[in-house]
């Protein structure tokens, strides 16, 4: 037994009128070139640019950028500026490097300019306890993973950077810094964001204060500023 497949008529208003009432039950129906034609001629027509003198052109990048540091100042005073730096740090995320430093190892370099007092990049890691945070630390020396990638959030948290984090591990430590650190509150979650001090020239290294606990095992410090404290600790 062959089924076959009803013909969809046309009405006067265009419309297609389905014998079963229903458009779902009759599966797909070929459409006339006329009416796709039609439906295209329509559609260029929508599709035309408008007069010269309703269009709306975006600004240089520059330009943008300015009035987004504009926006941004004049909201400071009623709303919450870090919360704000910061949805602009994920906007538009700062242009970094990092390369062999003069300082310990690895560091972080800037790749174009930085004015004072703009978010550099949020130190990424795992959140753990403090309980979590001795136990990888005494396996991390057992793996021979020398160097320190935890930074305390508070006295409960601290994130943990080894093994899963972003480039902002790779900042030295100065005891003349240009850059510092700072807790943030995003969305009920605690964040450390990096901030520049001062004008941050391109390939010019990203450093902050470490301020370890004052320690008697004393690491040394290498970073070379006329202040230097000799040690990290």
């Amino acid at each position: 037994t062959s089924f076959s497949t009803p013909k969809k008529k046309k009405r006067d208003d265009g419309m297609r009128e389905h014998v079963t009432g229903c458009a779902r039950s009759e599966g797909y129906y070929k459409i006339d070139k006329k009416d796709k034609l039609k439906y295209l001629n329509n559609s260029r027509a929508f599709a035309e640019e408008p007069p010269a003198d309703t269009q709306v052109r975006n600004p240089p990048v520059p330009a943008r950028r300015s009035e987004q540091r504009r926006l941004l100042s004049s909201f400071t005073g009623s709303c919450d500026s870090d919360l704000l730096k910061f949805n602009q740090l994920k906007f538009r995320k700062k242009k970094l490097k990092f390369c062999k430093s003069h300082i310990h190892d690895w560091g972080l370099f800037a790749m174009e300019p930085i004015a004072a007092d703009e978010m550099v990049i949020e130190y990424v890691g795992q959140n753990i306890r403090q309980v979590i945070a001795d136990m990888r630390e005494k396996r991390y020396e057992d793996e021979g993973i020398g160097s320190s990638y935890m930074f305390r959030v508070d006295h409960d948290t601290i994130i943990d950077a080894t093994k899963c984090g972003n480039f902002a591990r790779f900042i030295n430590h100065s005891c003349n810094p240009n850059c510092y650190a700072k807790v943030i509150t995003v969305e009920s979650q605690k964040k450390i964001v990096i901030y520049s001090k001062q004008h941050i020239n391109v390939n010019e290294e990203i450093t902050y204060d470490y301020k370890f606990p004052i320690e008697d095992v004393k690491i040394p410090c290498l970073c070379g500023s006329e202040n230097c404290r000799g040690t990290l600790n």
